[in-house]
């Protein structure tokens, strides 16, 4: 289980979940109940983002007492989210987010990316509750991952690892959000898959659900047989959404490239938290930064 030193005692903290389409809020007891939750569409914010969130954030707060907030946003970001440059949300470069939650909000404000967040939930509430090390991952609009080794949530030293939507597999292969060519979110992410082929990913043909299966696959594979971990968990729309194809044909690329004696038995299965997973995530990286 993964190792954030949450007390049972606890107390409640306010959850948010900044994505590229939505902010999600909630409180969040220690034993994982989600109360008062609310959101707001970022489209409807594009101006004045910042403010929404601190508006939607004491909304929430009003329905019970909190002393932490925990924030779960995609990234890149400097350690602890003082500065958040989300490839999927233009109008925040080197954005000081910790800082104006704080400012707004009047609590003490933890940061980390929203795929990272994920691999906390995992571990505390999902399929994870008895892994010691693990890959947690989403492959929906975007390609996001958290790795969790030896019980320890993997930092990195800017604080941002486990990023593999940017580990490459199609070499030379399409032009990335990051700059790069070849990422595996440059060529299995729901944006990708609609740039490719011309068609949203509810929509993609059998071809295209079982390149992406085997690409998402090969990096899983490859990425455990250097950092010896024997599960992966996925969440989001595009894996969930292809179905048992894709885990099936994942798991059959990654056995292919984890043929070391301690990766031989990797696991590709679902994640199990379901919608409240990434509040969960935001709420674990409040009492993780308070512990």
């Amino acid at each position: 289980m993964t190792d954030v030193g949450v007390a049972r005692n606890a107390p409640p903290c306010l959850a948010l979940d900044i994505g590229a389409t939505k902010v999600e809020a909630a409180l969040v007891d220690v034993d994982g109940t989600l109360r008062a939750r609310s959101r707001i569409n970022d489209a409807d914010h594009h101006d004045d983002l910042i403010t929404a969130v601190i508006e939607l954030a004491r909304r929430v707060m009003a329905e019970g007492s909190v002393d932490a907030v925990g924030v779960g946003c995609a990234g890149p970001m400097s350690r602890g989210g003082e500065e958040v440059s989300p490839l999927n949300i233009p109008q925040w470069r080197s954005f000081p987010l910790r800082r104006a939650l704080r400012d707004g909000l009047g609590r003490d404000v933890f940061v980390d990316g929203d795929a990272r967040a994920l691999a906390l939930a995992e571990g505390a509430f999902g399929a994870a509750r008895h892994d010691r090390s693990y890959l947690s991952m989403v492959v929906s609009t975007g390609v996001g991952g958290g790795l969790v080794i030896d019980g320890e949530l993997l930092d990195g030293e800017s604080g941002n690892a486990g990023h593999i939507g940017h580990l490459n597999v199609v070499p030379n292969g399409n032009l990335c959000s990051c700059g790069a060519f070849g990422c595996l979110e440059a060529e299995a992410s729901g944006w990708a898959i609609e740039l490719l082929t011309g068609r949203i990913p509810t929509q993609a043909d059998a071809a295209t659900r079982v390149r992406t299966a085997d690409l998402v696959g090969r990096a899983v594979g490859t990425l455990a047989s250097v950092l010896d971990f024997n599960r992966c968990y996925i969440a989001g729309s595009v894996a969930l959404g292809f179905g048992d194809e894709f885990f099936q044909v994942a798991n059959k690329s990654a056995r292919a490239m984890a043929r070391l004696p301690y990766s031989e038995h990797l696991e590709i299965g679902r994640s199990e938290l379901g919608a409240d997973g990434p509040l969960l995530g935001a709420a674990l990286v409040a009492w993780r930064g308070r512990s």
